[in-house]
């Protein structure tokens, strides 16, 4: 069952610092999000603020609220889950301060940041005293449980799909989620390899935490995890989900994937009216056919298709800018958010099925 919690957001809820919340408020099959905290956007629903429509998932300023509202509602909250990812993975002294108090109230605590709570001494001492559990979710395992690679990528049979981008924080996970579900529904059996904190939050079975690996073993787990879904569940099709961009200047990422997935199929994630990299606005965004000729450069295969992030643009722009995007590239064009995730699903159904035939 999934574990009722408190996703812990403050004063980030409405920004990419807040990805982490924003992956939970879409869904989770770990936790049941009974509510948000972020000041900035008390009162609100959370899936209007993030998604832009309610998914009965009340913001309050603070963990106490939160706590109080989840008892008033005869569901108490058992966990604290910090749903922010900012730069370099840390807290604030005055976030760390409230996350220390819901260990005092005693709520369990799942942290995906490079801070490794269970660490402080602090949240241990507390830990200790009320009896809570402190998970870090991307504290590596010990260097003796790692994998080098080995090449064994070459016994998996299903279709590797990675959902690369062309920035961070760009909806890369998002859309691996979607394509997974959506060929699950045309009954194409698929599984989701995540590679960062978020996915494993969300439920997913195969995981690693790809940023906090020690170098020599990241193509080595991501082998690994790709393979053991492959053993595990023979899916005709495993997504692998993305990380950072491979032209971002803090956040090079995807090398790594192409190189130890050895995709067939590549979707490219792009947000068309973003000018510069997530974080950094000194830094312009390559144009796409720039970041496309990388990612085909690198991994020998030609991009299958660009599932576009539609953050900044209307409705009714939509449309004209998939169109506008293929004749640029030559290369079908996808908003699995505004359109559902139908097309792209069934565009890469066909791939996978063509595949299985050759």
């Amino acid at each position: 069952m999934a574990e009722p919690a408190i996703v812990y957001c403050q004063d980030g809820l409405n920004s990419t610092v807040g990805k982490t919340a924003h992956g939970l408020i879409r869904f989770s099959r770990r936790f049941e999000v009974l509510a948000v905290v972020d000041r900035q956007h008390a009162g609100k629903d959370a899936g209007t603020v993030v998604l832009g429509s309610p998914k009965g998932i009340p913001v309050l300023a603070s963990i106490p609220e939160a706590v109080s509202y989840c008892r008033n509602r005869g569901a108490p909250a058992s966990t604290l889950v910090v749903g922010l990812a900012p730069d370099g993975g840390r807290l604030s002294g005055a976030q760390r301060q409230e996350v220390l108090g819901a260990v005092k109230l005693g709520l369990h605590i799942i942290s995906g940041l490079h801070q490794f709570l269970s660490e402080d001494p602090d949240f241990r001492r507390e830990a200790e005293r009320t009896g809570v559990r402190i998970l870090d979710v991307r504290k590596p395992p010990p260097r003796e449980q790692l994998h080098f690679f080995t090449g064994k990528i070459r016994e998996v049979g299903a279709v590797r799909i990675a959902v690369l981008g062309t920035d961070s924080a760009v909806g890369k996970r998002t859309t691996a989620w979607l394509i997974v579900d959506g060929l699950n529904a045309l009954g194409v059996q698929a599984e989701l390899v995540g590679t960062g904190q978020t996915a494993w939050l969300q439920g997913a079975r195969y995981s690693i935490m790809l940023d906090s690996l020690v170098n020599d073993f990241v193509t080595g787990e991501i082998e690994h995890a790709v393979w053991t879904a492959w053993q595990e569940q023979r899916p005709q099709a495993i997504v692998v989900e993305g990380q950072g961009s491979l032209l971002h200047p803090a956040y090079p990422g995807g090398f790594e994937i192409l190189a130890a997935a050895r995709p067939e199929l590549i979707v490219l994630q792009h947000a068309p009216a973003r000018t510069t990299y997530d974080g950094f606005p000194e830094y312009p965004m390559d144009p796409l056919p720039r970041q496309i000729q990388a990612v085909e450069l690198i991994s020998g295969k030609a991009v299958t298709a660009v599932a576009v992030n539609h953050e900044g643009c209307r409705p009714a722009e939509i449309p004209a800018l998939l169109r506008k995007i293929e004749k640029e590239t030559g290369i079908p064009a996808f908003d699995p958010l505004f359109q559902g995730p139908e097309r792209l699903a069934q565009y890469l159904a066909e791939k996978v099925w063509a595949l299985e035939r050759s």
